[in-house]
């Protein structure tokens, strides 16, 4: 889980590589519903000792949504558990079980038509869902994946998550905060090649590239790079979501935002807050950034 500073995420994730292998053993000889169970538990744990998340999260439900109080106490577990699910999930999926999980999707046609152009596509998402287990199904395709973003992930974590894929999916970390020019150039060249560039739109690495919206009716900062970049590059673009839903299913929706000679950085970052709203107000205990996004300064 993502941890928090000074109201800033971090970039890495919460839990050693003990808790990651612990769940792929898990997964390995008891099953994925045992892993669930098993999850029951480990949140009760993750409450008390995450302090800045578990603030973040009751925040995000009683000032965000609008939850009461005991409301809010009951969404605080559940928010955890459809987390830990997710994670529970990518370790199976990588383990070669993705065949145990269903799949939906949303304006599926149209974006098949968008990736069979033989262009290169920018795809926009989020810290909702796991957009990990859509990587298969882009696989299935022959177009790498590009995935830009922090790449501040413990390096034991990594492992652990490596060894225990049975496959490796074709996809590429692009670190934007080590040489961002370096960034630029590889995000560029995989768009020649007709490559996916994946984007998350709602963290930002520096508070000056940053711009102040409105989502779900508060002020929050948004990251400006992906929708600039996104425009400059005059590929096709997707906003792109791999929401979990009942009966280990998951919904990938994608929508295509409207861009004419007439689209500003502003006006796309605009029709990603719409999407993003109504994703958060469908998903709300599918929202994963376990720091203050909003900034809200009253508990």
């Amino acid at each position: 889980m993502a941890d928090s500073k000074n109201k800033q995420w971090s970039g890495k994730s919460r839990g050693g590589r003990f808790g990651h292998q612990f769940f792929v053993y898990i997964i390995r000889l008891l099953g994925i519903r045992c892993a669930y169970c098993f999850l029951s538990l480990i949140v009760i744990y993750f409450i008390p000792f995450a302090p800045k998340a578990t603030k973040a999260i009751w925040r995000y439900h009683r000032r965000v949504r609008g939850v009461g109080v005991a409301a809010a106490v009951i969404e605080l577990y559940r928010h955890y558990f459809v987390f830990g699910q997710t994670l529970i999930d990518k370790c199976a999926m990588k383990s070669g079980l993705a065949s145990r999980y269903n799949y939906k999707f949303d304006n599926y046609d149209r974006f098949l038509e968008m990736i069979n152009s033989g262009e290169g596509v920018v795809m926009i998402g989020a810290h909702v869902g796991c957009w990990e287990a859509g990587t298969s199904f882009f696989g299935t395709y022959g177009k790498r994946i590009n995935i830009v973003m922090f790449d501040a992930e413990h390096r034991a974590i990594k492992e652990v998550i490596e060894e225990s894929a049975v496959q490796h999916d074709d996809f590429k970390i692009v670190a934007i905060n080590r040489d961002p020019i370096e960034a630029m150039l590889q995000i560029k060249i995989a768009l020649n090649n007709g490559e996916y560039v994946c984007f998350n739109g709602d963290r930002y690495l520096d508070r000056h590239s940053a711009a102040t919206v409105e989502l779900m009716h508060k002020p929050a900062l948004l990251p400006t790079g992906p929708f600039r970049i996104a425009l400059k590059c005059r590929v096709p673009i997707v906003f792109y979501y791999a929401m979990r839903e009942k009966r280990r299913t998951y919904k990938f929706i994608f929508e295509m935002p409207t861009i004419d000679r007439s689209t500003t950085v502003d006006s796309l970052i605009q029709q990603y807050i719409e999407s993003l709203e109504r994703l958060i107000t469908k998903y709300p205990r599918q929202w994963f950034n376990f720091y203050d996004f909003w900034n809200t300064n009253n508990a």
